[in-house]
């Protein structure tokens, strides 16, 4: 089982930056995606950003692509979202996720506990 804790959430104004991150420890499989997951009150939770292992072609929400960036870093089983030019609607509880994608443990998939980002003024 992986267990995953994010940080860097927090209160930030519009136009303004934060950069979450997510370390992942425990059992830790080959060929996974981490990702970075919102869901804002009322709505379903939704992909923001997703990054194989390999780092190669990550995949972005239309409504985020130019403002954040995700990348990871395999030595310290990390990933980051670095967002950017944040507006009132990126307002959500971030969560944390890594996937299996191939092998025979493929489809298992943890969850971190959530951070909330607020932008407003």
């Amino acid at each position: 089982q992986v267990q995953l804790v994010e940080s860097g959430g927090g209160l930030v104004q519009p136009g303004g930056s934060l950069r979450l991150s997510c370390a992942a420890s425990g059992t830790i499989f080959g060929f996974n995606v981490m990702g970075w997951y919102r869901q804002a009150p009322g709505k379903q939770r939704e992909a923001v950003a997703r990054i194989p292992s390999s780092s190669s072609q990550p995949y972005y929400l239309d409504s985020v692509k130019g403002r954040f960036t995700i990348s990871r870093d395999g030595a310290k089983n990390t990933v980051y979202l670095q967002m950017n030019s944040l507006k009132p609607e990126d307002t959500a509880v971030y969560y944390c996720n890594i996937e299996v994608v191939g092998g025979p443990m493929k489809g298992l998939s943890s969850w971190g506990q959530g951070t909330q980002v607020t932008v407003s003024s």
